[in-house]
């Protein structure tokens, strides 16, 4: 990213160019100030700041600001670094966090919006016609299939979840046109996964896929929500990426919730009402 701006300094206006020193001078600190003292140390207006993150292809300073926090974050020490048996608690700890939040930056900055947007549209569609909507997961990402449907049930949206192959399959052979599927794979390439993708899409259902970028998987559903983190033997490799697929998941059900709009408002405050009243003083 710091590349790109260097490069670009000499299509730039005077005064915008003072702003790219400025960042390319100290990177992680342009991410953290605001417009005001950012315009008064590169001596230019706050215009001008908007003005350079726009000519350089972003919508304004937030977006610019957001982005470059990603691309520091990601610079960050250990990230990509596998534990040792010789690292200390300490150094476990940052290790660990490092890579999971590099994780979440690599998929904010390289996600598709327009993919997400369908996905909830469709996930939506299915819940407002009473139709079927399923999530399958093995392994780890049964675990994230189980949370999917907690989630959406606490939107007052009814579904299944199954971790087992055979039910995934025998699920998939019941789903229809209307329907809707969420299968989710880190690997994407898990055979009972792969068949229930199959089934369900050939009976007519929508089939949404949660995995990597070029995996069998990805291209077995309509729509492909690409989550990539890579396998490897590391001990905190699965934690990452069932925590990366649970953000995807968090992602839809608010997308899904704010599509329902207000429909859901008096279930969601009936259902706290409730949770509220069964615990104790």
């Amino acid at each position: 990213m710091l590349e790109r701006i260097r490069a670009s300094l000499p299509s730039l206006a005077p005064a915008e160019q003072r702003v790219a020193r400025l960042v390319l001078e100290d990177a992680r600190t342009f991410a953290t100030l605001p417009v005001t003292e950012l315009a008064d140390r590169a001596h230019v207006s706050k215009p001008t700041v908007v003005r350079f993150c726009r000519s350089i292809g972003y919508d304004g300073l937030a977006d610019f600001k957001l982005k470059l926090a990603g691309s520091v974050s990601e610079g960050v020490p250990f990230v990509h670094r596998s534990v040792d048996t010789d690292d200390k608690t300490g150094d476990v700890m940052v290790k660990v966090i490092d890579n999971t939040v590099a994780a979440f930056l690599r998929y904010r900055n390289e996600a598709s919006t327009a993919m997400l947007e369908r996905a909830a549209a469709s996930l939506a569609a299915t819940y407002q016609t009473g139709r079927r909507i399923e999530f399958y997961g093995a392994g780890n990402s049964g675990i994230v299939a189980q949370d999917a449907q907690h989630k959406f049930f606490r939107l007052g949206i009814t579904s299944i979840a199954y971790s087992d192959g055979h039910m995934q399959v025998m699920g998939a052979t019941l789903l229809g046109p209307g329907d809707c599927v969420v299968i989710i794979s880190n690997s994407g390439r898990t055979r009972d996964l792969m068949d229930a993708a199959d089934i369900a899409r050939r009976n007519g259902a929508t089939t949404i896929v949660i995995t990597a970028s070029g995996s069998p998987l990805a291209a077995a559903g309509h729509i492909h929500l690409a989550a990539d983190h890579p396998e490897g033997y590391d001990r905190y490799s699965p934690m990452v990426s069932r925590l990366l697929h649970l953000m995807v998941i968090d992602i839809l059900a608010t997308c899904v919730a704010l599509r329902i709009g207000s429909p859901l408002q008096p279930r969601l405050q009936q259902m706290k009402a409730n949770l509220r009243s069964k615990r104790y003083a």
